[in-house]
C-alpha cells in the first residue's frame, strides 16, 4: 500500500521552531521530487517547498524562503521540513507529496502521491 504519513505537527509559539517528517511506504522516494504543501482555512493550497531527486535543486515559496529548510533521507525513505521563526501566517495543515518534478510545484504539476496532512498551529 502506497502511503505518505506526516508527523511532527502541533502547537508552537510565534517565533518558535518545528520539524515535520514524512515517511513513505509502498514506494521509494529516491526517484521522486518531494516536498510540502500547506492549506490554511479559507485559503488556497500553497506549494511551500520541493527538493529534486538529486537534491541539487530546492524550491521555496517566498513565504518560506530563509525560514524553512527541506531535506530528504533516502536511506530512511523520509523527507523533512525544518521550520524556524514561525509566524501566525504559518498556521495550516501541512501535506507532504511526491511527484515527477519541482517545476510547477506551486500548481502541484506532476504530483502523484499525497499525505493526509499534519496540523501546525502558531500561538501568540
Amino acid at each position: 500500500q502506497v502511503q505518505l504519513v506526516e508527523s511532527g505537527g502541533g502547537l508552537v509559539q510565534r517565533g518558535g521552531s518545528l520539524r515535520l517528517s514524512c515517511a513513505a511506504s509502498g514506494f521509494t522516494l529516491d526517484y521522486y521530487a518531494i516536498g510540502w504543501f500547506r492549506q490554511a482555512p479559507g485559503k488556497e493550497r500553497e506549494g511551500v517547498s520541493c527538493i529534486s531527486v538529486t537534491t541539487l535543486d530546492a524550491y521555496y515559496a517566498d513565504s518560506a524562503n530563509g525560514r524553512f529548510t527541506i531535506s530528504r533521507d533516502n536511506s530512511k525513505n523520509t523527507m523533512y521540513l525544518e521550520m524556524t521563526n514561525l509566524k501566525d501566517a504559518d498556521t495550516a495543515v501541512y501535506h507532504c507529496a511526491a511527484g515527477t518534478t519541482c517545476g510547477g510545484w506551486t500548481v502541484a504539476y506532476g504530483v502523484g502521491y499525497w499525505g493526509e496532512g499534519t496540523q501546525v498551529t502558531i500561538s501568540s
